[in-house]
């Protein structure tokens, strides 16, 4: 991979500008509309899902622009990304904003199941897909080492991300014993984790503020793909002498530092535990996770520091001619 500006992938550029324009529309419908799903707005999944989408859309176009290698085969990867996984599970998301109805775990018999199917569907077409462009994407010629790191650790971490949504598909106590009944269930699965119902949500993102809530590890972790090669973009850019040699360094702390947190937050949400009311086993964890973090990367700093070459010697001035 090269620093030259390519052309970005169009039909992942093009379905940016529609998830942002949605972002915009769902904006004004937060507003104007004031029906609810399970306490929460109708409009603001669909708020949430165009915002997060516009951001890997535009992540994975820039990242396809800058590609010397398959090129073919990176546009039809990008393609199926939009027309098999972005279109279904946003469109999906927002008929059922429209309708009025949950869009996430709802097997009500009919067309409500039949939704939820297609995003199910086009959730694991996306993790797939993401998962075959991010091995094209390592096996690249790059000049930026701390690039090289950035990409496929941030898919890794992104795809892990990923994968909690599948962990919310999965019955709850109450529902497991309601099936194990025999009962017919029309919900289930649910990104709470020690709630029965709907909770009180937070401002914006509506994470749960009583309970534990999948939803926060899911986020954070899917959002590597951004935050790391954006580390790694603006490390390249700083002159700072001490940072020679460090750059590679930092960035594999940093998303070695992610994934813990990533893993973090599952872990205090598995536990019942809102983000929000973290108990003294959490907060202990996330110090010892910022002090192994920050010990870290004083010692890639203090290693590439011994590793410089020193600065020449500035010249001796000249000595004054003598007078007369």
């Amino acid at each position: 991979m090269t620093n030259t500006l390519k052309p970005a992938h169009r039909p992942l550029a093009y379905c940016t500008a529609a998830m942002a324009l949605l972002a915009v529309v769902s904006g004004i419908g937060l507003i104007v509309d004031e029906r609810t799903v399970l306490g929460e707005a109708v409009w603001l999944k669909p708020l949430k899902f165009s915002v997060s989408f516009a951001l890997y859309a535009i992540t994975l176009a820039w990242l396809i622009g800058q590609m010397d290698r398959w090129r073919r085969t990176m546009w039809w990867l990008g393609t199926v990304i939009v027309a098999g996984f972005v279109v279904p599970e946003v469109s999906a998301i927002t008929f059922q904003a429209v309708r009025g109805v949950s869009s996430h775990f709802n097997l009500t018999p009919g067309l409500d199941e039949t939704v939820f199917m297609v995003m199910g569907g086009a959730a694991y077409l996306g993790w797939l897909s993401t998962f075959a462009l991010g091995v094209f994407l390592v096996l690249q010629r790059r000049v930026d080492r701390a690039m090289a790191w950035a990409i496929p650790l941030g898919f890794v971490i992104s795809l892990a991300g990923m994968s909690v949504g599948y962990l919310m598909t999965a019955p709850t106590p109450d529902q497991a014993l309601s099936l194990a009944a025999g009962l017919d269930l029309t919900t289930i699965g649910a990104h709470g984790v020690g709630v029965t119902g709907a909770g009180s949500g937070m401002p914006l993102t509506g994470w749960e503020t009583g309970a534990g809530d999948l939803r926060v590890a899911h986020f954070v972790g899917i959002h590597a793909l951004q935050v790391l090669p954006l580390l790694a973009v603006v490390l390249s850019r700083l002159s700072w002498r001490i940072l020679d040699g460090a750059r590679t360094g930092l960035v594999v702390v940093a998303a070695a530092g992610y994934a813990g947190l990533t893993g973090l937050l599952l872990w205090q949400a598995q536990r019942g535990q809102a983000l929000i009311h973290p108990d003294a086993r959490t907060i202990a964890a996330a110090a010892s996770l910022a002090a192994l973090v920050v010990l870290a990367a004083a010692a890639v700093l203090a290693c590439a520091a011994r590793r410089a070459p020193a600065a020449a010697p500035a010249p001796a001035s000249a000595p004054a001619p003598a007078a007369g």
